[in-house]
């Protein structure tokens, strides 16, 4: 079955350019994100590692862990991050999984369960589906996922932003609007009633009832 938000991340053991890791002890208390690679040596994945290298210090101030998956070996990956580094400008800090076997494209639902033989055989098409970005809290479940295209490259300030979502909604009884960036007004969660709403934000300004918007919370603590 497909991987919803809400599931428990899928646990596994792999083999990664920083040794081998067992997934939710590797996260440990930290939020994660997970984006995958259908091949080594593509250009618009080469471009993806290479800017999360860049912003990497965005998301070590928000207490998530990197993590990059690809269906080749670890001693391509190393070659394909020299490339990286030369092409981009930064080379990845973060590891990087082998996934040879298929076994976590698998178990994260993006390569079907018939899949087997050798990685090496296959291509970036034959593995377009392993394009895939999950979020996932210190409690091991999924926050997000965003699956792109081989053509299209991933927005990772977007990933920032709904990083910075998930943390503050988590911690206060608020939703974020469209578009909202931090230190923009919230709206106060549809479960909370009005009564609970005066004692804990006051007054809020209320367009239609079921709309009641407030300052974000803890805006002093807004990464810097």
């Amino acid at each position: 079955m497909a991987l919803k938000l809400g599931d428990e991340a899928p646990d596994f053991q792999a083999e990664t350019t920083e040794g081998p890791i067992s997934f939710h002890d590797w996260i440990g208390d930290s939020w994660a994100v997970l984006f995958s690679h259908p091949k080594d040596f593509t250009p618009v994945c080469t471009t993806e590692l290479g800017y999360m290298a860049k912003i990497q210090p965005e998301f070590d101030k928000r207490n998530v862990k990197i993590i990059g998956l690809s269906v080749d070996p670890t001693d391509k990956h190393e070659k394909w991050a020299d490339d990286i580094e030369e092409t981009q400008g930064a080379r990845p800090d973060y590891p990087i999984i082998a996934d040879v076997d298929f076994n976590v494209s698998k178990a994260y639902g993006m390569l079907g369960a018939d899949v087997s033989g050798d990685a090496a055989d296959r291509t970036a098409a034959d593995n377009q589906t392993v394009r895939n970005v999950f979020v996932i809290g210190p409690d091991k479940k999924v926050k997000l996922i965003l699956i792109y295209p081989m053509t299209t490259g991933r927005n990772f300030d977007e990933v920032l932003r709904v990083i910075d979502s998930l943390q503050l909604t988590a911690k206060h009884k608020v939703s974020t609007p469209v578009n909202w960036q931090q230190g923009d007004d919230v709206i106060i969660a549809g479960s909370v009633s009005n009564d609970e709403a005066k004692e804990t934000f006051g007054e809020w300004k209320e367009p239609k009832p079921y709309i009641r918007i407030v300052p974000q919370p803890d805006k002093e603590k807004v990464p810097a």
